[in-house]
């Protein structure tokens, strides 16, 4: 009963969702949905932006593809490129435009721990494969000498919803764990082998504050935000590594391809932090669809182009890396590449 409980709150919040949405397109307002990753960075870039009106709902990587497969939304945001899947079912050329990047971190609530932890990549997978299963264990000891930790069991938890941020993480986790790689794999969503889900970076971040002994996965912001504990990673040259802003931007200052879609998880960069990502704003390629003006879609893409330009300085006190030079010149690129009627529109 309450996964029908669930499910069923979860499309009434859709639907309430695209109704929210709709409505704001017949005021001429530009609608986008995707990613909770970004939320705090959009929620300041948008509220900064005068040319025009955005209304962004922070629903998740994976429902954002969906609402703009099904046309609803101008633009989407995803922490992870466009799958196979949604790539054949959207039908369309989608362009993935990079907004910024930022660090997954590792979250957890333990009552009388005040020290930072320093968890390796192994481990952690080990712990959401449900082979650690206790704070005390002698693998999480080994890398914190002199941390009383408690014997407490570990309560894991996850993202339900099909999320960006879940794709980073399993991604690195796949990186690092060969059992994770064979047993589980890299998605937005996964068939998890224990732990508790929550929906959202939001939803997360409260199960973990209400649970002793959890451990989680969040985009830092919301960790700064809800002044949530996280721990150093260890990283491909055996250092642990707290994620800073100058770390992060260590990790995605890399050489970006022509389509942008580029992983830097277990980055190379010695004192780069493991766990980042860039994300990405999503649109279609050719902007005359469903009735749409060339004018809304010229304002969408000046909206971008702002994103990647003058929005940039709203990163760094918000805790996301600044696009490298290079990622603007692709960004440029691709948004340049945007038509209506087969015609560039910038």
């Amino acid at each position: 009963m309450k996964v029908i409980k669930s499910v069923q709150l979860a499309l009434t919040v859709f639907a309430a969702s695209c109704v929210s949405l709709a409505a704001s397109a017949q005021d001429n307002t530009l609608l986008g949905a995707g990613s909770t990753f970004v939320n705090p960075l959009f929620s300041k870039m948008f509220s900064q932006y005068t040319a025009s009106k955005v209304n962004y709902q922070s629903i998740g990587s994976g429902a954002g593809i969906a609402q703009l497969t099904a046309k609803t939304v101008d633009f989407g945001d995803s922490d992870a490129p466009m799958n196979d899947d949604q790539t054949k079912k959207i039908g369309a050329p989608v362009l993935h435009i990079p907004m910024t990047s930022g660090a997954v971190v590792i979250t957890y609530n333990l009552p009388g721990v005040n020290a930072t932890l320093n968890l390796s990549g192994k481990d952690i997978a080990d712990i959401y494969l449900g082979k650690i299963t206790n704070w005390n264990s002698a693998e999480i000891k080994a890398t914190n000498k002199g941390v009383n930790l408690p014997d407490m069991p570990i309560v894991v938890v996850h993202r339900s919803d099909g999320s960006g941020t879940s794709f980073i993480f399993t991604d690195y986790l796949t990186k690092v764990n060969a059992d994770w790689a064979a047993k589980v794999g890299k998605a937005s969503a996964v068939n998890w082998p224990t732990g508790l889900g929550g929906k959202g970076s939001e939803g997360v971040a409260g199960l973990v504050k209400q649970t002793p002994g959890a451990i989680c996965y969040i985009e830092l912001a919301y960790a700064v935000q809800n002044k949530m504990p996280f721990a150093s990673i260890q990283n491909k040259s055996g250092k642990f590594i707290a994620p800073t802003l100058e770390a992060t931007t260590l990790a995605s200052n890399v050489e970006i391809p022509a389509d942008s879609k580029v992983s830097i998880t277990n980055t190379d960069n010695p004192k780069g932090y493991p766990i980042a990502s860039f994300t990405w704003a999503l649109i279609y390629k050719e902007q005359n669809y469903g009735g749409r003006s060339k004018e809304r879609a010229t304002e969408l893409l000046k909206l971008l182009w702002w994103n990647i330009h003058q929005g940039q300085v709203d990163c760094a006190p918000l805790n996301y890396a600044q696009l490298s030079k290079s990622a603007v010149k692709v960004a440029e690129k691709i948004l340049k590449s945007a038509t209506y009627d087969g015609k560039a529109i910038l």
